[in-house]
């Protein structure tokens, strides 16, 4: 079993849980917090809590960085774009500094749009080689598809072995072309959370799990602590399908 696995009863649990762990990591620390967002239902539902007044006068806005984990290669105003959803959910909503907000270049040719998403990311790091003693992200948050990708380290895609880059673009596996954080770039994290919610994702989640798994999410192996953080629906599918075969 990989990772520190949190239940909770729904998707909205989930988010609410998610939404509170990520508030108290970001009041702890001291100095800027960066944060590497993801897109998905579940993340969109985190991201209108933390803007909600629940979490919004308690949150420390000015001190958080944002960045995505990957964005799909589309307009920012695009509804498929990962930042639009981000930024309707949770940055135009709460009293984030515009100077915070670091989106995924979508202009131009893809392979450089990702060079420079790469150099900003090491701009703000301080240096262009990754030391495992200093995290470049404080939370990078994750989903899970049922083929096993996350961010869009696609099943079959050259992009899972890429060592050097920290940013990639992706131009096969899906219908739109994709820039996404490498693996050296996610695992350089204090803390990786996935957000895995829905009886569909009860099969991957399950093979990950027994620790043989070889698809792209079963492969992260952050610097710092893995959480999975998945509601009911997951494990519960997980139990009816044990039982029915032993039936």
């Amino acid at each position: 079993m990989l990772g520190k696995i949190e239940v909770l009863d729904d998707p909205l649990r989930l988010a609410s849980y998610a939404a509170e762990w990520m508030t108290q990591a970001a009041l702890s620390s001291s100095g800027d917090f960066r944060v590497a967002l993801s897109g998905g239902s579940t993340p969109k539902t985190l991201y209108t809590l933390l803007a909600s007044p629940e979490f919004k006068d308690r949150f420390p806005w000015s001190r958080v960085l944002w960045f995505w984990g990957d964005e799909r290669f589309v307009p920012q105003d695009h509804p498929d774009s990962n930042y639009k959803m981000t930024r309707d959910a949770m940055l135009a909503q709460a009293p984030v500094p515009p100077e915070n907000i670091f989106p995924v270049p979508v202009d131009g040719d893809p392979d450089m749009a990702a060079a420079r998403y790469a150099e900003t990311l090491q701009k703000i790091y301080g240096a262009t080689t990754l030391d495992p003693s200093r995290p470049l992200f404080d939370i990078v948050l994750l989903g899970l598809g049922p083929d096993g990708h996350t961010a869009s380290l696609l099943p079959g895609e050259p992009v899972l072995t890429e060592r050097k880059k920290w940013v990639a673009c992706v131009p096969h596996g899906r219908d739109e072309v994709r820039i996404t954080l490498t693996y050296p770039a996610l695992e350089s994290a204090r803390r990786v959370a996935f957000l895995v919610a829905g009886k569909e994702k009860a099969k991957i989640f399950k093979e990950i799990q027994t620790g043989q798994s070889l698809v792209p999410a079963a492969q992260i192996r952050p610097t710092g602590e893995l959480f999975w953080f998945v509601d009911r629906a997951v494990v519960e599918e997980n139990v009816t399908s044990h039982k029915n075969l032993q039936a």
